[in-house]
């Protein structure tokens, strides 16, 4: 990964049956993300309420500029490939 591709990062929390759905998508699908803990990591959950109305709504999506609260995992691979085509499955 080059220094201009963003990652995938997906805010999660424990328990959260949304996130265990999107999880499951992306790790069929191939494609590399970190998960942080908004429990865990008080900048992780800034950045959600942020993004999600003050709402720490999970999961939430950011792939560089864009972010995403509870999308799907089609919705997360579409997004990748119009930001960043080299994370998907596949590309080298």
């Amino acid at each position: 990964m080059s220094e201009s591709t963003p990652e995938v990062l997906v805010y999660v929390r424990p328990g959260c049956p949304f996130c265990t759905t999107l999880r499951a998508g992306l790790l069929r699908s191939g494609l590399e993300f970190r998960e942080l803990d908004i429990w865990q990591d008080p900048g992780a959950a800034a950045a959600v309420r942020a993004v999600a109305d003050g709402n720490e709504t999970v999961p939430t999506v950011n792939i560089g500029d864009r972010w995403m609260v509870n999308p799907s995992t089609k919705q997360v691979l579409t997004a990748v490939t119009a930001e960043a085509p080299d994370l998907l499955p596949g590309r080298d």
